[in-house]
């Protein structure tokens, strides 16, 4: 089938199945390194988010608790504010208010919380025995279902570190009563210095981590397939003009020899492959009137 089609469909062809080649290998090409730079993005962005959440624990936990600790014995409702837990959570909350951050969820899921508003689910609850039964494993991320959709989420751990919180946590009898009060004494003992006990998990909807780098594909990928196109149209032009037109002519001149008209000649000022071409077949041509006029002397 190849055989019968001309050179230029043929060269056409060959044009077309390599646009089409480059565009898929480079358009695959180009979405995985888009993918990766959007969920490199979006983890930058948790990592920042999770730090500035651990300076607000640290922050409550030097310089707000000592100032409401004595109270948490003598008030009638626990002061949550003390708890660099609660803090974290609450301005996290409130910097959800903004736009740019209001599809981000943070959630320091704990084993075993004091708030029931931090228990883990059995997923999280995972994740935070993970960190347990691996003490070298300081970050994990994937993607989860939730009810708003797949979600990609960044989790650390978070451990015991401070004596100062076993007050809250090691037996009910040595808590603030405020605090047996407001959320009684069954959550939230036992913890243990050191212990991993909770893992910070922000998460982020799939959705916006694609979605930017879906329309900077289709953008982009518009611009190279205008311009494959442009170098296609531009190099079947140029291949016909210089080449296919210029053999066609000679083609044409050739079969006007072929019926006997010597006056023809191959015209070709060109020093390409195509002009050696046409010079090759004037001496060819002037080789036959040579022997045509030896045929007709010997004949006469």
């Amino acid at each position: 089938m190849l055989k019968n089609l001309k050179i230029g469909t043929k060269f056409n062809l060959l044009l077309m199945l390599v646009f089409l080649v480059s565009i898929f290998i480079s358009g695959a090409a180009l979405s995985s390194v888009l993918q990766q730079r959007a969920q490199s993005e979006v983890t930058n962005k948790a990592l920042v988010l999770i730090q500035t959440m651990n300076s607000i624990r640290t922050y409550t936990q030097n310089r707000i608790n000592p100032l409401l600790s004595e109270r948490l014995e003598t008030e009638a409702a626990f002061i949550a504010e003390a708890i660099p837990s609660y803090s974290a959570t609450e301005v996290f909350e409130n910097l959800r208010k903004n736009d740019e951050y209001k599809n981000l969820l943070y959630k320091e899921a704990t084993l075993n919380p004091t708030n029931l508003r931090d228990k883990a689910d059995n997923f999280e609850a995972k994740i935070v025995e993970r960190f347990r039964n691996d003490a070298k494993l300081q970050e994990l991320s994937g993607f989860r279902d939730l009810p708003q959709g797949k979600v990609f989420y960044i989790a650390r751990p978070l451990a015991i570190k401070d004596p100062k919180c076993l007050r809250c946590h090691s037996t009910p009898d040595q808590a603030p009563k405020s605090q047996l009060a407001t959320y009684g004494s069954d959550n939230g003992f036992g913890w243990k210095l050191n212990e991993i006990v909770t893992s910070q998990i922000i998460s982020v909807p799939s959705a916006d981590i694609f979605d930017s780098a879906q329309k900077t594909w289709s953008l982009i990928m518009g611009i190279v397939i205008a311009v494959f196109a442009v170098i296609l149209l531009l190099i079947n032009f140029l291949i016909k003009k210089s080449v296919i037109q210029r053999i066609r002519k000679i083609e044409k001149i050739a079969q006007r020899v072929s019926t006997g008209d010597m006056d023809t000649n191959f015209d070709e000022d060109s020093q390409d492959e195509i002009g050696g071409l046409a010079a090759a077949f004037n001496r060819m041509k002037s080789s036959l009137e040579i022997a045509m006029k030896l045929l007709n002397q010997e004949s006469q």
